[in-house]
């Protein structure tokens, strides 16, 4: 199992047409939690890796969690790029929206929009979520 952090701007970012912010996630959680999400390339992810939402504003912090449902596939629409398909957690996403693991707790040096979770972080986000 590998884990991955996925960077959300949610003044550029949409889904479905909705802000990609925490309070969006989190109400997708609980109502909707199957999605996919772009990737710019087929990243190695497999069938119950984490992605841990990063939200770039307001603050900076991780505050969603979802586990990969199925390896990431061409998307048919738009040459060159990926979807993967995800289902959130919705305890862990409600723990982490009360409780948001802020950027200086993660270890990120310079952000890209996917990249695999330091150990140390990692440590820091499962018991944030009780995982």
């Amino acid at each position: 199992m590998a884990d991955w952090i996925y960077i959300l701007n949610p003044r550029k970012d949409t889904l479905d047409g909705e802000l990609s912010d925490k309070e969006t996630m989190r109400q997708l959680a609980e109502e909707e939690p199957e999605l996919e999400f772009w990737l710019s390339r087929p990243y190695r992810m497999r069938p119950g890796d984490r992605l841990w939402f990063f939200f770039t504003a307001p603050e900076s912090a991780v505050a969603a969690v979802a586990e990969v449902d199925e390896e990431p596939r061409e998307d048919p629409e738009v040459p060159d790029a990926y979807l993967v398909a995800v289902s959130l957690l919705p305890e862990a996403t409600k723990a982490l929206y009360h409780h948001p693991v802020g950027r200086d707790q993660l270890a990120l040096g310079q952000v890209r929009s996917v990249q695999k979770v330091k150990p140390e972080a990692l440590a820091v986000l499962l018991a944030r979520v009780g995982l």
